[in-house]
């Protein structure tokens, strides 16, 4: 009986001992799993209300850092420009700003020129940053390009110089022939030459200003807010016309020819304006008694078919040399033959950036003494449309929304990144 009671009280107290550790262990696993995780700490939940949705419509890269210096949110521009890289900010300034910040909650902000990443190429890329405390531990660090800014203001700068010396030469060229026509007010003969230089000085002043004008306009106007199917043998007629009475002079040529019935699709008054410039350089740097040919022809390219128009002339041709720079504004091969003809340096960037605006572009084979042929080469109307929206449709896709920096890692902890957080806006020339 003694025994049967021992028996049974040592098993009571098993039984108890095991509530007890039963109850001990689930208390120790709830504990832990309410515990703060390593990668908890990287959650969306460490942002306060609200700054995820306000990041995420900025156009700055944007980057979240926390008290150990560990990259909570960036953008995916941020990833792009190569500011993060394994969930760590790269760039040792901005880090030292954040720091700084964070010790002190002062906001700060500098301008610094970063080596483009992987690109190989010498030029730097330059970025303000703006580092500014996030509630008690995070930094926000917001960072803008300034490469394109930059770049523009420097052609501004260079655009506006070249354009004082040019209107300042025939400016000064009127206001000297004015004083002498007054002085030889007695010698008819005197002022009917000294009248016919001025009238030429006045057309090539509004020359000058009208292409500025085309320039201006070409730059600021969309191509497809006005945009219709246009025939090429409808544009090179309106070439010709152009030209007619400066080649009759010549006693230059002019022949067009190549596939009938094709089309492209754009503005039509500026392709009409950049094929002109063609056949009417053509006409200026050829000799008297030659010939100047326009063919357009379809040709298969990766996006879709093309549409190649050729201007080819029997000319002095362009050097080696001079071919890499023809395509810049003011850029002359021969200032005195330009200045003869009435040219202003203007005519083939106008040519350049009215292709780029359609989706195309214009070459040029030259060999000096063999003459030259420029090609304007354009999406050809049906396709040029449809490719033209995808593009503007993939420019308006672009958003700065924030990426945790898992999200930018494979399974073997190595950064990828999609083509969509490479997008970037076409560049256009210039």
């Amino acid at each position: 009986m003694d025994v049967n009671a021992a028996v049974a009280a040592a098993a009571a107290i098993a039984g108890v001992c095991t509530g007890v550790i039963a109850m001990l262990a689930f208390r120790w696993s709830e504990r832990d799993q309410n515990r703060p995780t390593r990668s908890s700490l990287h959650s969306e939940a460490v942002l306060p209300p609200g700054v995820d949705t306000v990041l995420s419509v900025l156009r700055s890269s944007a980057v979240v850092l926390d008290e150990a210096d560990s990259v909570v949110k960036a953008s995916s521009a941020a990833y792009a420009l190569g500011l993060v890289r394994g969930g760590r900010l790269t760039v040792e300034p901005m880090l030292q700003m954040a720091r700084d910040t964070r010790r002190d909650g002062e906001i700060r902000q500098v301008e610094l020129d970063l080596p483009r990443r992987g690109t190989g190429r010498g030029d730097a890329l330059a970025v303000s940053a703006r580092v500014a405390p996030l509630g008690s531990r995070l930094v926000l660090l917001l960072v803008e390009d300034l490469t394109e800014a930059r770049r523009i203001e420097a052609v501004r700068r260079d655009f506006v110089a070249n354009v004082s010396h040019e209107l300042k030469t025939p400016v000064g060229a009127l206001s000297l022939l004015s004083e002498a026509v007054s002085d030889a007010a007695e010698d008819p003969e005197a002022v009917l030459r000294f009248a016919g230089r001025m009238q030429n000085e006045a057309t090539r002043l509004t020359s000058l200003v009208q292409e500025l004008i085309d320039l201006s306009r070409v730059q600021n106007d969309d191509p497809l807010e006005d945009s219709e199917p246009i025939g090429v043998e409808g544009l090179v007629d309106e070439a010709i016309d152009r030209c007619s009475q400066t080649a009759g002079n010549k006693q230059i040529t002019l022949a067009s020819g190549g596939t009938a019935g094709l089309h492209v699709w754009g503005n039509r008054g500026q392709l009409a304006a950049a094929l002109g410039n063609l056949v009417e350089n053509a006409v200026n740097y050829s000799p008297a008694r030659t010939r100047v040919g326009i063919a357009g022809r379809r040709i298969a390219a990766p996006g879709g078919e093309m549409i190649e128009i050729a201007v080819t002339d029997q000319g002095i041709g362009i050097s080696s040399m001079d071919k890499e720079r023809i395509f810049e504004r003011f850029y002359r091969v021969d200032p005195a033959r330009s200045r003869a003809t009435g040219g202003t340096g203007l005519g083939l960037a106008i040519v350049k950036h009215v292709a780029a605006s359609h989706g195309g572009e214009v070459t040029v084979w030259s060999a000096e003494g063999q003459g030259s042929t420029f090609t304007l080469r354009l999406p050809e109307a049906g396709s040029a449309r449809e490719r033209a929206e995808a593009a503007r449709r993939s420019r308006n896709s672009l958003s700065g929304a924030l990426q945790d920096p898992a999200d930018f890692e494979d399974e073997d902890g190595e950064e990828t990144f999609t083509s969509d957080q490479h997008l970037s806006a076409p560049e256009v020339l210039p």
